[in-house]
């Protein structure tokens, strides 16, 4: 593995206050020279949009797919971003961690199979101290990107 690992977000918009949330709780990893994290807001005016997320999802280390009803209900992540995931997680290629961030029925989805964040897959919304929720979050990844970068 590289000695920075490239973190992609996959998330609905609805729920751009928790992603932001979540990717603040990733400073120490960033700040530390472990991680570079990827999400949509990043692409610049003028660049094809879609050519960027599939560029960024194909070359991630870690994808992080940020549950909810709406990610659930959301037809570009289905045919774009959670098809190439888990594909790539099969593969090997990439790790993909499921984060729930509010209460919704995923027991049917493909990613089901894998361990989620929070710790026993709490949603994030169903935590009294949401700082509690994003903290052991950061601590989940910092275990697997603290495995990964050791391998």
């Amino acid at each position: 593995m590289p000695g920075k690992l490239k973190i992609f977000l996959s998330y609905s918009h609805e729920d751009e206050a928790m992603k932001v949330k979540l990717d603040r709780n990733l400073v120490g990893l960033r700040q530390g020279g472990k991680i570079d994290v990827w999400q949509d807001r990043m692409i610049m005016a003028g660049d094809v949009w879609d050519d960027e997320i599939k560029n960024a999802i194909a070359t991630a280390d870690i994808i992080l797919l940020l549950i909810s009803v709406d990610f659930n209900n959301s037809k570009y992540i289905w045919e774009n971003e959670l098809k190439v995931a888990l594909e790539r997680h099969a593969n090997k290629t990439a790790r993909v961690i499921p984060v729930i961030l509010r209460t919704c029925d995923w027991t049917d989805m493909p990613y089901a199979k894998l361990q989620a964040l929070p710790t026993g897959a709490k949603p994030i919304s169903s935590f009294d101290d949401a700082d509690v929720a994003y903290t052991d979050v950061a601590r989940g990844i910092r275990a697997v990107v603290d495995y990964m970068l050791s391998q």
